[in-house]
């Protein structure tokens, strides 16, 4: 029934001109000529998708490893009165952007930190050390951030790409295929009913021109 429906909706919006079945043609050589565009960007999504989640899980195990090391260690953190949190927490977090099919994609550059000021002479020396690594795991997990954007930005984008490729394959060119062939039909009985009634008047003609002949 709701085929049945859809056919009656169609045929009620039909124009069955020669005008509407160019433009209808016009309309499926442009769904025809974008639709592989779309597949191939579709693809590159895709494929890019994988690629940044291969590069979110290298960097969340590098972020485990740094996180391990400074563990090792954090004890004289919690046992020092020294405040490293000003010098590692970040200043401003550089990015940089990509082109993937049109999305632009960020990409993580570095992070930069205020510069570490303190008297080396009464300093513990594991202060250099602390800060080092406390600034490489504050990157590491900035760019895990940025990995984890760009991922939100592609899917969405592959979610909009993948609704329009359905809406091509499945609605648009079905769709103007259809409308093409109902409108050659009714064009081609038109023409076929036309050619009749020529027929007919034609003998109709013959007929009263035979009749007046032979009066």
């Amino acid at each position: 029934m709701n085929t049945g429906r859809k056919a009656d909706e169609l045929m009620a919006k039909i124009k069955f001109t020669k005008g509407e079945l160019k433009r209808q043609r016009d309309a499926l050589k442009q769904y025809e000529r974008y639709l592989p565009t779309l597949q191939l960007k579709k693809q590159q999504l895709q494929i890019e998708i994988l690629n940044q989640l291969s590069i979110l899980e290298e960097k969340e195990l590098q972020e485990e490893k740094i996180r391990e090391a400074i563990e090792v260690w954090s004890g004289l953190l919690t046992d020092s009165d020294i405040d490293l949190r000003e010098w590692v927490r970040p200043k401003e977090v550089i990015t940089g952007l990509k082109n993937i099919a049109g999305v632009g994609l960020p990409l993580f550059d570095h992070v930069e930190f205020e510069l570490a000021e303190y008297d080396l002479f009464v300093t513990p020396l594991w202060v250099d050390a602390a800060i080092d690594a406390l600034r490489e795991l504050v990157s590491v997990r900035q760019e895990i951030a940025v990995v984890k954007k760009g991922i939100e930005i592609l899917r969405h984008e592959l979610r909009i790409t993948t609704q329009r490729v359905n809406l091509f394959e499945k609605v648009k060119i079905p769709e103007a295929k259809e409308i093409i062939r109902l409108i050659k039909i009714y064009l081609g009985d038109q023409m076929a009913n036309a050619v009749g009634r020529s027929k007919i008047a034609k003998r109709k003609i013959e007929e009263a021109v035979l009749a007046e002949v032979t009066a």
